[in-house]
C-alpha cells in the first residue's frame, strides 16, 4: 500500500509539472482522471479532486494521437528589451529679436574679468525680468558703455572659453548670490535674443544668438554668445530650464581657488 500511494503521488506531481498538448486532454485534470481509472486503489478514488480548480469525477478519455509531442516544455518568457533612443535636442528656430539694440541690454565677453551679464531689478524674479532686465558689467570691466557694475565680490570665480572655429565664446562661473538683491528662493531663469527688448551680445552683434542663465540658489551663472543668428546648435534657447551645466557646459568648480558654486 505504501508503494502504491508513493506511485500515486508521483503521477499527481507529474500532472502538475507537465502541460499536455493534446486536444482530448483537459489539462491536467484528465490525466488525474486517467490515473484514477488505472489505479482503483487510489486513496482518493472516491473523492472529487481537481488540479486546475475544476471538478473531476474520475471520467477517463482515451488519448488520441495528434502527430505532435504530447507535452511541451515550459518556456521562460522574457519581455523584449526596448531600445530607447537618446533624447534629441530641440533645435527649432528661435523667434527673431525684439526691439532696437540698446547699450542697456547689451552683454559682452572680453576675458574672465571683463564681461557683462543681464540682471533683474532688485527683488524681481529672473523669469519676470525678461521685459526689463539690464546689463551689468563685471567690477574691473573697461567697457566705457557700461551703465551698471556688479557688486564687489559678486563674481567669485569665472572661466572663459571659445570654440575652435570661433562660432561661440562663453563665460561660466560661480557667484555670491548674497551680494545682489535677488528675489528670495529664485531658482533662476534665462535671457536670450528675445528678452529683454533689444538684447544682444557684441560677439555676434544684434540678431546673433546668445543665451544667459542665472541660478541664484545654485550660485551659478553662464553666458554663451554665438557668431551667427539662429544658431540653435551652439546657443540653444530651448534649454531655458535645464540649468547652466546643461545649457552651457563649462567650468563651475575652481579647486585651485577653493571655490565651488554649490
Amino acid at each position: 500500500m505504501f508503494f502504491q500511494c508513493l506511485l500515486w503521488f508521483y503521477l499527481v506531481t507529474l500532472a502538475k509539472c507537465l502541460t499536455f498538448n493534446n486536444s482530448n486532454l483537459n489539462e491536467p485534470d484528465d490525466l488525474l482522471a486517467a490515473v484514477q481509472h488505472i489505479f482503483p486503489f487510489s486513496p482518493f478514488q472516491n473523492r472529487s479532486i481537481s488540479l486546475s480548480g475544476k471538478d473531476v469525477e474520475g471520467s477517463f478519455k482515451p488519448l488520441q494521437p495528434t502527430g505532435r509531442s504530447r507535452f511541451r516544455a515550459r518556456l521562460k518568457v522574457t519581455e523584449p528589451k526596448i531600445k530607447r533612443g537618446s533624447p534629441t535636442k530641440n533645435t527649432s528656430p528661435t523667434p527673431a529679436p525684439s526691439g532696437d539694440p540698446h547699450s542697456g541690454t547689451t552683454v559682452h565677453i572680453a576675458d574672465g574679468t571683463d564681461f557683462a551679464l543681464l540682471m533683474p531689478s532688485g527683488g524681481e524674479m529672473i523669469s519676470d525680468a525678461e521685459n526689463d532686465g539690464s546689463s551689468y558689467c563685471s567690477e574691473s570691466s573697461k567697457d566705457s558703455t557700461c551703465l551698471h557694475h556688479l557688486p564687489v565680490g559678486f563674481i567669485r570665480a569665472s572661466s572663459v572659453s571659445r570654440a575652435d572655429d570661433d562660432s561661440w565664446i562663453q563665460v561660466t562661473g560661480c557667484m555670491d548670490s548674497s551680494k545682489y538683491p535677488f528675489a528670495s528662493g529664485d531658482d533662476g531663469g534665462q535671457f536670450d535674443v528675445r528678452f529683454p527688448n533689444g538684447a544682444q551680445c557684441t560677439f555676434g552683434g544684434y540678431g546673433a544668438s546668445f543665451i544667459q542663465q542665472l541660478q541664484p540658489t545654485a550660485n551659478r551663472f553662464c553666458l554663451r554668445c554665438c557668431s551667427s543668428p539662429g544658431d540653435q546648435e551652439n546657443c540653444n534657447s530651448h534649454q531655458d530650464r535645464a540649468g547652466c551645466p546643461v545649457a552651457v557646459p563649462g567650468v563651475y568648480d575652481f579647486p585651485n581657488l577653493g571655490v565651488r558654486c554649490s
